[in-house]
């Protein structure tokens, strides 16, 4: 059974996000808020596993070599995300349930984004943003596409990103890096010269696809662009740094059955990885390990999450940057470089 118990109300949900917002709260309003927060991202759990039957039957016709996964916001992330919008409701924050679709190609991603758009949903289409055609200053790329489920009563929003395997290369070198940084990179927050180098990436990534550059780089053409890239990576020693960090990552197999969640706790400083494994009738079991597992990570660096793919080879693809895989990545880097050096 993988839905999850609702004993609560939506304005008890937004009573919980004011708590954890604010600096004043005492000590047993926050224990009563991180708990009624801890069942409201359970109960994305049913409507994540509705939109992935979909999204999985829509990408048969698109690519079938896609990846999928879906997860469950993280605890720290949400408050975070409540702390920096004052006026955000947590009934309305659209990505505590999230699936991501990885695709070949642009134009696989606009045929996906294209049949989603034109498909008779239930469902309301809430917001679409596209950051393919209009990228972030961070140099983030992929389409959003957030939808109203609706069940009875309940509301809850779902959040479906799409994106290409090189975009989706380059958001988990960022993760990546910024682990060992200790610093939110994906978040723009750290180093000015890291940040500028994966902006500037992204833009080159983006002119190989053929598509607008990160806003600031629209001066630099493909040439200019790889060269400049290439002169930031030798700069910033970037092949080193990220092709030793996954060298020595130890995958610790907690448990080796096959599951339909996993729950991934990466040490970035021992280099190490611990998985464990779910079936769907242990889903209730898997959101309480989560929440006490997020509760030991808050004072040591480091990360957990709660996800579900269809098996571990597909776990590895889906989420590289917990396994400190950023080989992907570094294949598309090696490549503008040898061009750069041609140029």
């Amino acid at each position: 059974m993988d839905k999850a118990v609702v004993d609560f109300s939506r304005s008890d949900v937004n009573k919980a996000g004011e708590i954890l917002r604010s600096n004043e709260a005492t000590h047993q309003n926050i224990i009563w808020a991180s708990e009624i927060l801890g069942k409201w991202r359970a109960v994305h759990n049913y409507p994540i596993k509705i939109f992935q039957a979909t999204l999985r039957q829509k990408l048969k016709l698109v690519d079938k070599e896609a990846l999928i996964a879906q997860r469950l916001k993280r605890i720290s992330s949400i408050k975070k995300k409540l702390r920096n919008h004052n006026k955000m409701e947590l009934v309305r924050m659209q990505d505590i349930g999230g699936l991501r679709a990885v695709v070949g190609n642009i134009q696989q991603v606009n045929e996906l984004h294209k049949n989603f758009k034109e498909t008779n949903f239930k469902h309301e289409l809430v917001s679409e943003k596209n950051y393919i055609l209009n990228p972030k200053l961070s140099g983030y790329r992929s389409v959003h596409l957030v939808y109203k489920y609706q069940r009875s009563v309940a509301v809850h929003l779902i959040e479906l990103q799409i994106r290409t395997r090189r975009q989706h290369a380059w958001a988990t070198a960022v993760e990546t890096m910024g682990l060992f940084l200790d610093y939110a990179l994906k978040s723009s927050e750290g180093p000015q010269k890291w940040l500028g180098f994966f902006a500037l990436t992204a833009s080159a990534f983006a002119r190989i696809e053929m598509q607008p550059p990160v806003p600031g780089y629209e001066h630099l053409g493909m040439e200019e662009t790889m060269i400049e890239v290439a002169r930031e990576a030798k700069h910033l020693q970037v092949e080193e740094k990220l092709l030793g960090f996954g060298a020595a990552i130890n995958a610790i197999h907690t448990d080796k059955r096959k599951g339909t969640y996993y729950l991934l706790v990466l040490d970035p400083i021992q280099k190490t990885i611990k998985y464990k494994a779910y079936s769907t009738e242990r889903f209730n079991e898997a959101t309480n390990d989560y929440l006490q597992a997020e509760e030991i990570a808050k004072n040591i660096q480091q990360q957990v999450v709660l996800v579900s793919t269809e098996s571990i080879e597909a776990l590895r693809r889906a989420y590289p940057s917990f396994f400190l895989d950023t080989h992907d990545f570094m294949g598309v880097l090696i490549k503008i470089i040898d061009q750069a050096e041609k140029y």
